[in-house]
């Protein structure tokens, strides 16, 4: 980054340089797939979304997944609930991390999130989120931002939360362009990020259906937002932060970050749960589920971090990447 150069935008008084932010995903955002990103040109970090109960009941081994480094700066720790009260005593707690942001989901549609209240069924009780942003911009030095969706089928209530967001004090929204019942299905509504755009002043982060680098574009000029938030295009295709799509990759820069997205997680997780938990990146980025299932299995379910790497070399030497980039 060019320290003489002017920031794209500002969330509050955090400089943003980029318009493209990995967004948070439970499960794939976590600290060495997010530092990745950030390396590649993700303009900030957003951490995987922590309940805020853990953090006040067991903020200890909340921890490891509100890891960052000072080069990820600016971060944004996420955080979910349904009570007011807890979402700022979570809050106040992160604190003792030093963050840039702390950004409230209002957008998770999984049942077990939304159906309790919290995610995106916040978005059904606009006076609640009123009292949490109030609440929770007034307490903190730094910035609170939202992440919302269009709301659900029966209840779009994204320009009410948006205004409501701004009015008690959030600092920036973004937006994912599908309703609670769409979940990940569909197509995203780009029309909606732009009515968010117009209805408030605070910057607006667009996210849905950018899949390739021209589409960073594409949904910034449709909808006047100032960044835009890639989520599963992003998994397997870390590069496409430094503006290079998946095809454009050449299969010896794949190598790399495999091996290096693998150290990273070995180190963050220990051996035996981070190769477990690598294995679901390594499919994404080795594009070889044309291989034959059985040959494709036995190198997934290797518990050894050397003989993955070197039953991986035999298949890449046989079969390069053989499915559609």
């Amino acid at each position: 980054m060019d320290t003489n150069a002017s920031p794209t935008f500002r969330i509050g008084s955090v400089p943003v340089y980029g318009d493209a932010i990995l967004a948070p995903m439970d499960g794939f955002s976590d600290w060495p797939y997010r530092s990745i990103c950030r390396g590649l040109g993700s303009a900030m970090s957003y951490t995987e979304f922590v309940r805020a109960e853990y953090i006040v009941k067991a903020f200890k081994h909340m921890r490891p997944r509100l890891k960052f480094e000072e080069v990820e700066r600016p971060v944004a720790l996420q955080i979910y609930g349904d009570d007011p009260d807890e979402l700022y005593e979570a809050a106040l707690r992160l604190q003792e991390l030093s963050p840039d942001i702390v950004d409230i989901n209002m957008g998770c549609p999984a049942k077990t999130v939304a159906h309790s209240g919290a995610g995106v069924g916040l978005m059904r009780t606009p006076l609640k989120v009123a009292r949490i942003f109030r609440k929770i911009s007034a307490a903190l030095p730094i910035p609170v931002t939202g992440k919302i969706r269009i709301g659900w089928d029966g209840f779009r209530s994204y320009r009410l939360i948006a205004r409501i967001v701004e009015e008690n004090g959030g600092a920036a929204i973004a937006v994912h362009g599908r309703t609670k019942e769409q979940m990940y299905g569909g197509e995203a509504d780009w029309d909606v990020i732009a009515e968010v755009k117009q209805a408030v002043k605070i910057p607006v982060i667009g996210n849905g259906d950018v899949r390739t680098v021209a589409d960073i574009d594409r949904l910034k000029v449709h909808t006047g937002c100032e960044a835009v938030m890639i989520g599963r295009a992003a998994v397997g295709n870390p590069w496409i932060f430094a503006r290079m799509d998946r095809s454009a990759v050449p299969l010896e820069a794949v190598k790399q970050m495999v091996r290096l997205h693998l150290v990273r997680t070995l180190e963050f997780y220990g051996e035996h749960k981070g190769l477990y938990i690598f294995r679901k990146h390594a499919m994404q980025y080795m594009k070889l589920q044309s291989i034959p299932r059985l040959r494709r299995v036995k190198i997934i379910e290797q518990e050894s971090p050397e003989q993955f790497l070197e039953l991986l070399e035999e298949a890449w030497a046989e079969f390069g990447e053989t499915s559609p980039k």
